[in-house]
């Protein structure tokens, strides 16, 4: 006999929790602080001449040379990057004209969300999992769903929705949200969202029409970034192993599908090992005879801090 066709859970029968009563791993207090740039100098000459050491340098010379063209430096980043206390360095980017818009999967969305309103994210998976618990905050899908529905109803991309919503609502830590400082500044920000690869599809609050939407139209958004990015700007991406680079791959292609021309540009890879997508989608295949891509290997609140440090260093001395 065939088996019974199975049918859908039942979402609006799980069991929730507030997000005060779990324990978070990341917490605002122990975020990085944006650098100066002063002794920079010192560092990055010491470095020697050969492999990534050379490779780090060139690459902030191309990002520094394609924002003095008013071309773009765009982030690609996996909410990992926003888990690790990076946020401020990045923010201090975008308020300094360095970082012209950003990219992300939906994790990120959570954990910008979740410290901008709680000032904590990042819960204890393995205890969670054992009875169910884990990803069942309440207020984090219902803020996922209120951006996703914020963006809807005023026709922008989910990544807007997000930041507009943070400031609308006057979010204690607004100003530690890549999210909202990006709306603030006017720049773009994009989300790119896998269905069923994060907590929020586990709860009822969650609408895969309203996300599938306004994640598409920042596809389209990016796809016009990336038309920008082929004309001699750089991209880098940080920390997403799969998402990302796939989308990035085909928003370009969409870019140089609509806009046939002479591609020029600069791609950067940062993770902390090799994956196969970010080596083929980000570093190899759109930078094959039209421009150069760079691999570095290293924990985001390293390298990171690295990049930083001397992209405000070489901006400084132009």
């Amino acid at each position: 006999m065939p088996s019974k066709k199975p049918k859908p859970a039942d979402l609006t029968k799980v069991s929730q929790y507030a997000h005060a009563e779990r324990a978070n791993k990341s917490e605002l207090a122990f975020f990085g602080k944006p650098l100066s740039g002063e002794g920079a100098d010192i560092f990055f000459d010491s470095l020697p001449q050969f492999l990534k050491a050379n490779d780090l340098k060139s690459l902030i010379e191309a990002i520094v040379s394609a924002r003095q063209d008013d071309k773009p430096f765009h982030l690609m980043l996996g909410a990992h990057v926003i888990k690790v206390g990076l946020a401020p360095l990045i923010i201090d980017l975008m308020k300094n004209g360095i970082v012209t818009g950003l990219s992300f999967n939906s994790a990120g969305v959570i954990h910008d969300l979740e410290l901008a309103f709680f000032g904590g994210t990042s819960e204890d998976v393995q205890a969670g999992l054992m009875d169910g618990s884990f990803g069942m905050v309440l207020e984090t899908g219902n803020l996922f769903a209120d951006s996703a529905k914020l963006a809807d109803e005023s026709g922008v991309g989910f990544g807007e929705g997000v930041g507009r919503l943070i400031l609308e609502r006057k979010a204690p830590n607004a100003g530690y949200s890549l999210f909202a400082t990006a709306v603030d500044l006017g720049l773009p920000v994009t989300v790119h969202v896998g269905i069923g690869t994060d907590i929020v599809a586990q709860q009822p609050s969650f609408d895969g029409g309203v996300v599938g939407k306004t994640s598409h139209y920042d596809f389209r958004v990016l796809a016009s970034i990336c038309e920008q990015i082929d004309r001699g700007g750089v991209v880098a991406n940080i920390g997403s192993a799969v998402i990302l680079p796939e989308v990035f791959l085909k928003a370009l292609t969409v870019a140089r599908n609509l806009n046939q021309g002479e591609s020029r540009l600069t791609t950067a890879n940062f993770d902390m090992i090799m994956h196969y997508r970010p080596g083929e989608n980000v570093v190899s295949r759109p930078t094959r005879n039209v421009g150069r891509g760079y691999n570095f290997v290293g924990h985001h609140e390293i390298m990171v801090p690295l990049l930083a440090w001397g992209l405000k260093l070489k901006m400084k001395s132009k």
